[in-house]
């Protein structure tokens, strides 16, 4: 009796499964690790270019007037989205910076009055004054919580009394810090002087947030350091 066979043949139209080849013994693949706000914002570079539009309406709107400077600062925003694009950078810095000058720029069109051009970051300052100090309140401090979402890092931080007490005492002189450009500069905004406004807005700038971001960092350091034994030399 001869038996017959038929041959098993796979065509393209039938279903298939592949799964990546693992060896032996190899260990488990783990996942990439998310990128932390700061690579997100695109590094230092995306928190500079962010500012950059403001930072070209102030000087354009005290030499030119205020038509200009908004053309300019508009213009300045679209050009960083440009370059960032040709870099195949990270285009939300350049985007987030282009939709906050866009609406500083709405407001001061639409009123004709300068000093509206600074009036989001006014309030802007008031916000995270106030959240600052809430959370300083309820011993959260924010410098803590967007120090370490910066680095990636969890929240295992807030264990440590010294770390906690550090973040508290750093989020306090970001709150001063906040609360002196809103007292200052909505000074300026109330008595209608755009010109020092913007000038106040430079200065009150980066000097400033440099200053607390090296006392932050003074204090982080100087609560990691251990702590010394009783009775030690």
């Amino acid at each position: 009796m001869i038996r017959s066979q038929r041959a098993v043949r796979h065509t393209d139209d039938e279903p298939t499964e592949q799964f990546p080849a693992v060896e032996p013994g190899a260990p488990p693949r783990e996942r990439a690790p998310a990128p932390s706000i700061l690579e997100q914002m695109g590094g230092i570079a995306g928190v500079v270019y962010s500012s950059i539009p403001v930072a070209v309406f102030i000087p354009v709107n005290i030499l030119a007037g205020l038509q200009v400077a908004l053309i300019a600062a508009l213009g300045a925003g679209g050009l960083i989205a440009v370059v960032r694009l040709v870099r195949r950078d990270a285009l939300q810095p350049a985007i987030s910076g282009l939709i906050a000058v866009g609406v500083c720029a709405f407001l001061a069109n639409r009123t004709g009055e300068a000093r509206d051009f600074y009036l989001p970051g006014l309030i802007y300052s008031g916000v995270l004054c106030l959240a600052f100090l809430g959370s300083a309140a309820v011993r959260w401090p924010l410098a803590g919580v967007v120090w370490h979402a910066i680095n990636g890092d969890g929240h295992g931080w807030r264990r440590d009394r010294r770390l906690l007490r550090a973040y508290t005492l750093a989020s306090l002189l970001w709150a001063v810090v906040f609360g002196a450009r809103l007292v200052v500069q909505g000074w300026l905004y109330r008595v209608d002087e755009a010109d020092w406004l913007g000038v106040a807005r430079l200065l009150m700038g980066y000097p400033l947030f440099g200053v607390a971001l090296l006392v932050t960092f003074w204090a982080v350091r100087r609560a990691r350091r251990p702590s010394p034994e009783p009775g030690g030399a």
